[in-house]
This record gives structure tokens, sequence and C-alpha cells, in this order.
């Protein structure tokens, strides 16, 4: 039996206007940039070859693009704290609204130990060339992540006005590098030439089994605009706010994909690219190449301050979507808890960190190398981020045939009227489907089935544990 969701009552709206309203445009501008935009899918992306050109500018025009037209007119619609959940919630249900906020807040549990794993790879080069060798070192890796993750959660639980700083230096240290990188690279092709040999023909998209894994990477890295939307009620002005924010940040994020995949094969060959610290590989190479080795060192300085940035943004985010579940009372109440001091959710947070920072110690403790346990948690995060994004792509459609759409003064709405929002909609939903699917199919060098009994073991594990928390939580509403 699905429960109808409780109607606000002045303790809910209580606990809400405890929130602070610490965000401006800049702040959720750096903020995008800072989730959305990573080192290591540029460095996947070099890794893969030449054909990861078009796959980019693919995955911007067919979801990227219409994810940003849906994102816009649902934050402004429901500009509520809670984002995906919220809006699965108001067009199917309390049921379908858990399972997307659920799986949107798991994911973290799988994505940040590949995201901490890929940035304390990173972080080696700021020790130059002694760094390299550490950049694959499991303990060097293990304890440089937890040392990253314990600074986002701390910022995070003191408060958005000040974890914000960190997501701003996100932000800014995430972009800078790659600007020098592309510099680093025009400089080098027009003084020595490509490594790379760039043809039309090679840089259309190759179906190959080792490598059409990588193909929902490729989308993965284009998400992440709509996390903010999670904090809406602690943006000023989000309504307006918000849309800027997200083509602002959008146009930045798909232009420097594009132009570092370009860089990093001009700098490397694929096959000397690393998957996770491939970019600051190119820039060392490429810096040293000019005679300005220091480079290397500076940029991954600057990378170390925008992966720990990276992190808090989606700390930050996240939390908040086990947090208005748990004020529904959908999980336990405690997640619904804001810390009296400090303003946050800092339950959420906590439970957030404790459970990431275990699935990072399982994942290197594992007999398998880095680079496979690596991948694991990267697919397995991809599968279960997927999952709320199909909820978002299907409400926008539903929720376009309500009065209030038309009536919204506020609302930024899809473009081509419901024409468009079939269109958008329909368009981000075959692709996430496809990324799910993809996510399934081992890349090459990896054992099969230990990799899809890990994937999926660990996927539908995490569904079936929300599922019995929903249930639970359902059962004490009835009694």
């Amino acid at each position: 039996m699905i429960i109808p969701p409780r109607q606000a009552s002045p303790e809910t709206a209580g606990t809400k206007a405890q929130l602070r309203k610490a965000m401006g445009f800049w702040d959720v501008l750096l903020f995008n940039i800072a989730t959305v935009l990573g080192p290591r899918w540029i460095a996947a992306a070099g890794h893969n070859g030449t054909s990861s050109i078009s796959l980019w500018i693919i995955a911007a025009v067919f979801f990227f693009v219409p994810g940003a037209f849906v994102i816009n007119e649902l934050s402004s619609r429901f500009p509520e704290e809670g984002g995906l959940y919220v809006w699965a919630r108001e067009a199917f249900g309390p049921f379908h609204g858990f399972v997307a906020g659920w799986t949107y807040w798991i994911y973290t549990v799988f994505y940040f130990p590949g995201l901490l794993l890929a940035s304390a790879s990173m972080s080696a080069y700021i020790l130059g060339g002694r760094g390299i060798a550490l950049a694959d070192n499991r303990a060097f890796l293990l304890w440089v992540s937890l040392a990253m993750l314990l600074v986002a959660v701390v910022l995070n639980i003191i408060g958005l006005n000040i974890g914000k700083w960190l997501q701003n230096a996100g932000g800014v240290g995430t972009y800078l590098p790659l600007i020098l990188l592309v510099g680093i690279a025009g400089v080098a092709v027009w003084k020595h030439g490509s490594v790379t040999h760039f043809a039309l023909r090679d840089m259309m998209p190759a179906w190959n089994w080792d490598t059409v894994n990588f193909w929902s990477q490729i989308a993965f890295a284009f998400t992440g605009l709509e996390l903010v939307s999670a904090m809406s009620e602690e943006v000023r002005d989000p309504r307006r706010t918000l849309p800027r924010a997200v083509f602002g940040a959008g146009a930045l994020i798909a232009l420097m994909y594009i132009a570092g995949t370009f860089a990093v094969l001009a700098l490397l060959p694929a096959a000397g690219v690393d998957p996770q610290s491939g970019v600051f590989g190119a820039i060392s190479t490429g810096s040293i190449a000019l005679g300005v080795g220091f480079f290397g060192i500076v940029a991954a300085l600057l990378a170390a301050a925008g992966n720990v940035g990276g992190v808090g943004t989606t700390v930050a985010g996240i939390a908040r979507v086990p947090f208005v579940v748990g004020i529904d009372r959908y999980l336990p109440p405690a997640f619904g808890k804001i810390h009296p001091k400090w303003k946050t959710p800092w339950v959420s947070i906590l439970v957030q960190a404790v459970a990431s920072g275990v699935i990072l110690l399982l994942s290197q403790i594992h007999s398998r190398g880095v680079i496979a346990a690596y991948q694991v948690v990267v697919d397995a995060a991809i599968i279960l981020y997927f999952i709320p994004f199909l909820y978002m792509f299907a409400a926008v459609i539903k929720l376009a045939a309500r009065s209030d759409r038309a009536e919204n003064p506020h609302a930024v709405l899809v473009p081509g009227g419901r024409v468009g929002v079939w269109l958008c909609g329909s368009l981000g939903f075959l692709v996430v489907l496809l990324g799910i699917a993809l996510s399934f199919i081992p890349p090459g060098g990896s054992d099969a089935p230990v990799f899809e009994i890990d994937v999926i073991g660990g996927t539908l594990g995490s569904i079936l544990l929300g599922l019995f928390l929903y249930w639970r939580g359902a059962r004490s509403q009835q009694s």
C-alpha cells in the first residue's frame, strides 16, 4: 500500500525555516562547475582515444542541453529543498519519490570512493616527478582520500555559509588547471606538433566491446546541474538564480570537456593516458617539454582544492535529499534533524560520509588492482545515479499537463511548448536508459564475471535496502 504524502506540519515548516539562504548567483555557478566538471572524465576520454571528441558533442546535444532545459523548468516550478525527490514525488507519488531520492543519495556511497581515489591520484602530482609513483600507491590513495572526505564533511556540517567557500574554491580550482592544460597543449603543438593525429574518421564513434562501457561515463560526466536544486531553499531568489547559473555553467563545462580532451591527446598518446590522473600527466609532460615544469605542480595544487571542493558540493547537495525524506518520515526521523548551532542536516551528512568511507576501505583491500576497483565503483554509481534521472525526464512530461505550468509566472519553461517537453524528456530518458545498460558491460581487461557480480550485487543490494526502509517508514505512519 502506498501512503499519501504527509501534509506539511508546523514542525516541518519550522525545520526548513532554520536553513540559511547563503548562496547567490556566483556561488551557484561555481557550485555547478565544481559538481559537474571533472578532470578525471577528460582523462578517461583521453584514454578512450580520439572517438571521445564526437561522443562529447553527441552527449552535449542529446543529453546535456535537454537536461538543462528540464532542470530549469522543474527547479523553477518547484523550488523546494529536495530537488529530484520532490519532482518525482509530485509526478508519481511518494513511493516513486522515495525510490528516486534513495537511489540519488545512495549512489554517493559508490561515487565518493571513485571521486576520492581519482582526486588523491591527481594530488600526487603536487610532488612533481617524485609523486608519479604515488598515483598508484594504495596506502597513499586511501589516506589522502579519507583526509579529503573529512575536510568536506566538517566544513559542510559547520555551515553552508562556510562550506560554500570550499565549493567556490572547488569551481575555480577545477577550471583553472584545465585552462592551463589547454594553454600548454596549444604552445606545445605550435612548437613540436601534436602527439596524436586528429583525423575526422578517427574522431567518429566506434563500437568496441572493450570500450563501449565508457559511453555511459560520457553521459555521467555531464550530470550534476540538478544537484544544487536540492538546496533551493538555501539559494537567494532560486527561481531567477538557478536557471542563469545552469546555462552559464553548462556552456563553460561543455567547452572545456571538448577542448580538454583535444589537449590531453595532443600531449600524450591514448594508451599512455591514465584514466584517473591523465590530465595532470599531460600537464606535467607538456610543461617539462616547454621547460616550465613547475606548471604541473601549480596545476596539481589548484586541482587539489578543486577536488576537495567537488567532494564538498556533492556532500552538501546530496545530503539534503535524505534530510527532506527524513522530514517526510520515510527514512528514520533522525535524517530530518538540523544541527542546533550550525543549522545544517548533520545526521544525513555524517551517515553519508561513514557509508562512503566503508566502501572506500573495502574497495582498497580488495585483491584486484586500483584501476579495477575504481571502475567497479564508478559503474555502480552510474547505474544508481541514473535511476532518478529516468524519473526526472518522465516527470517533466507528466507534469507538463498540469495547469500550474502555464499559470506560474516564475517558471522557466522548456522551449517549444508540449512538443519541446516531449522531445527533451524523451531524449534524456533514452540516453539515460542506454547509459544504464552499457554500465553492465565489463570494460576491456577486466574479469567479466567478477565485475558483473560486484556491480549487480552492489546496485541490487542498495535498492533492496532502500525498499526495506521505505516499507518500514510506511508501516510506522499507519500505526
